[in-house]
C-alpha cells in the first residue's frame, strides 16, 4: 500500500511539474505565434488557462493527500519503536555485576627512590659550573 502511494505521489508531482511547464504566462501570445491572429484562441474561445489551471488544482490536492497518507504511515511505523526505553531498563536488570579484574600488587618490586635537591626544581635539570 505504501508503494501505491509512493508511485501515486511521484508521477502526481510529475504531472504537476509538466503542467506549471506547459502554462503560459499573461504576457505571452501563444496563438499569435501560430499564426493566428487572435491571441490565446489556440486551446479554444476561453483561452488555455480554465484547463490547466483546474488539472493543477486537482494535481495539487492529490499531491497534498498522498503526502499526508505518507506522513501518517511514517508516524504509525515510528510508533512501533515506543516500547524501546521499557525494553532497555529490562534487559539492565539482567546483566551479571564486573568482576574485579584488577592485578594484586605485590611488595616485592623494588621501588625507585629519587634524591630531591632543595634548590633545584625537579623538573629542571642542573647545569654544571665551569
Amino acid at each position: 500500500m505504501e508503494n501505491l502511494i509512493i508511485l501515486v505521489h511521484i508521477l502526481t508531482a510529475l504531472a504537476i511539474i509538466g503542467l506549471i511547464l506547459l502554462q503560459q504566462g499573461k504576457g505571452a501570445d501563444m496563438g499569435a505565434s501560430f499564426g493566428s491572429g487572435a491571441s490565446q484562441t489556440l486551446f479554444g474561445a476561453s483561452g488555455s488557462g480554465n484547463f490547466f489551471s483546474k488539472m493543477t488544482a486537482i494535481l495539487a490536492f492529490v499531491f497534498f493527500v498522498t503526502s499526508f497518507s505518507l506522513a501518517v504511515i511514517a508516524k504509525q511505523k515510528a510508533s512501533i519503536g515506543d516500547d524501546l526505553p521499557a525494553v532497555i531498563e529490562t534487559t539492565v536488570d539482567d546483566v551479571p555485576a564486573v568482576e574485579d579484574t584488577s592485578i594484586p600488587v605485590d611488595d616485592d618490586i623494588p621501588q625507585v627512590e629519587t634524591e630531591t635537591n632543595e634548590n633545584s626544581q625537579e623538573d629542571i635539570p642542573e647545569v654544571p659550573e665551569q
